[in-house]
């Protein structure tokens, strides 16, 4: 069985409280009994795509587990690729694939520079479209990216989601191996569709969301910051079924 640590959104900024949050998070991770496969994060590493943010942030990523990221809506690309990732800076998408025995995991970046909603370029649809074909027959595949494919039914969050996802459909549609899609961005620990394939929203570290049908004041008070952090955890056993755990850190002190 392949075991995947996933969490979202740290948020990392100019105060403490988001490097304690995931440092919580990943002392966590350090100390269970199995080695894990990885631990994914789904983007916004950086609140402000700042380098000293993601410098920050790589301290408190540091691991005995393999640790892989792909970026989101807050991140700035040349900063995410230099500082955590200690390639030369470039304004093109971070897409990046880890192959091990057991999976493959794809990370796409769906974001749009400058803007909160995300989309797949072409350039990243062609290079998946090669992963996949590439890819070792009978071997599963996750797919990670920061934005939802799909509505949440939280207006506020599906206003920014991912859009344009016909191509992505198609291919997950094309490539049986396709195990399920991995993402963030919502800040809440949330399981649907896509394309016929598990979808698995990751809870979001530095703050949980407010949920429209839970008394809110004002259209902007969506997110909770008194919340303890949380993290999926996916299992994906032989046979390429994808089951999802999701739990709150323990020991965590209330804010």
């Amino acid at each position: 069985m392949t075991l995947i640590a996933h969490l979202s959104d740290v948020h990392i900024g100019d105060d403490a409280r988001g490097v304690e949050r995931l440092r919580a998070v990943m002392t966590h991770l350090d100390a269970l009994a199995v080695d894990l496969d990885a631990v994914v994060v789904t983007g916004d590493v950086a609140d402000h795509g700042r380098a000293e943010e993601y410098e920050r942030a790589a301290a408190a990523l540091a691991s005995r587990h393999p640790v892989l990221v792909c970026p989101g809506n807050h991140d700035d690309r040349a900063a995410f690729r230099s500082v955590l990732l200690g390639e030369p800076a470039s304004p093109a998408p971070v897409n990046r694939v880890h192959r091990a025995d057991r999976f493959t995991l794809a990370l796409c970046d769906s974001t749009i520079p400058g803007r909160d909603e995300g989309t797949l370029a072409d350039e990243t649809l062609d290079w998946l479209e090669k992963v996949l074909a590439d890819n070792p027959p009978g071997v599963p595949v996750l797919i990670g990216f920061h934005h939802p494919p799909v509505p949440i039914h939280v207006p506020y969050l599906d206003g920014m989601r991912q859009f344009g996802t016909e191509r992505l459909a198609a291919l997950v549609e094309r490539h049986p191996d396709v195990a399920g899609l991995l993402c963030g961005h919502a800040h809440t620990p949330a399981a649907t569709t896509f394309a016929g394939r598990p979808l698995r929203i990751a809870p979001g570290v530095a703050s949980a969301l407010k949920y429209p049908w839970e008394r809110q004041d004002g259209p902007r008070d969506v997110l909770r910051f008194d919340q303890p952090p949380m993290v999926a955890f996916h299992a994906l056993d032989a046979s390429g079924r994808l089951t999802t755990h999701y739990q709150v850190v323990p020991a965590w002190p209330h804010e």
